[in-house]
């Protein structure tokens, strides 16, 4: 069973070629990290493959309509602005809203959804505090907790630890790997290649739009990909705490 399915997936913006010839399969129980450069295309492949701007080939989850694509994927994007000052639980129970019909009121069911999403990201306490007077860093982990409380089989995150501090970036991963461990699928676009390393089952690396490598976080770490995609060295080892991945130099 595939969650996403991409197949000759390529996207040209301003005449100018930002993804060719993807081909790529997700399936469950998946944690994968997407990695590369700036530019390289990571949020440019993540937007297409939900059919958020024009591509060519095909995409499992472009195709579907607007109502089955929210219940089959949860997006989160970059973009962090909380534009009403709602309490944080009506701000998460928005998450429910592909499982709502037109002026259906939320259940039991998605009352409980909310609150699995809350306890996750450690939110319990928040629920009636009003989002937009939140810190940064809270405010991303309350649209976290909106992207899970939507329960869709297949989350799509980009940069979703950008501006957490250390303890809640650590506990986003493990939150994702959970989820995974589930049976879920997680796809997030990182830049800390640490993070990448050490929780995720699988990494994919966009290098000039194309994939430059795809398989396990230790094969895909190379001295040689590492020097050649991000021109830096690193620190790679496998310890009893799990993989450590330290970036050391910037290589001229």
């Amino acid at each position: 069973m595939s969650l996403l399915t991409l197949n000759g997936f390529s996207v040209t913006r301003r005449k100018r070629e930002i993804l060719r010839g993807i081909d790529l399969r997700v399936g469950p129980g998946e944690l994968v990290g997407i990695l590369g450069p700036n530019g390289a295309g990571k949020t440019t492949l993540m937007r297409a493959a939900l059919g958020l701007i024009d591509a060519r080939g095909h995409s499992s989850l472009a195709s579907l309509n607007p109502r089955e694509r929210g219940r089959a994927v949860a997006w989160m994007p970059q973009s962090r602005e909380i534009a009403w000052p709602v309490d944080v639980e009506t701000l998460v129970m928005l998450g429910r809203t592909p499982h709502l019909g037109p002026g259906q009121r939320p259940s039991d069911a998605d009352h409980a959804a909310v609150e699995r999403a809350l306890q996750r990201m450690g939110l319990t306490g928040y629920r009636a505090r009003t989002a937009t007077r939140l810190s940064g860093g809270e405010q991303a982990r309350v649209l976290i907790a909106r992207a899970l409380a939507q329960e869709a089989p297949l989350l799509m995150a980009d940069e979703p630890t950008a501006g957490l501090d250390p303890a809640h970036q650590i506990a986003t991963m493990r939150t994702f790997a959970a989820l995974a461990g589930e049976g879920h699928s997680v796809i997030v676009s990182l830049h800390d290649l640490g993070l990448a390393a050490r929780h995720c089952t699988r990494l994919i690396v966009i290098d000039r739009g194309k994939i430059a490598a795809d398989g396990p976080p230790l094969d895909v770490l190379t001295p040689d990909l590492v020097r050649d995609t991000f021109g830096i060295s690193a620190f790679l080892q496998v310890t009893p705490d799990g993989l450590v991945f330290q970036p050391l130099e910037v290589l001229g």
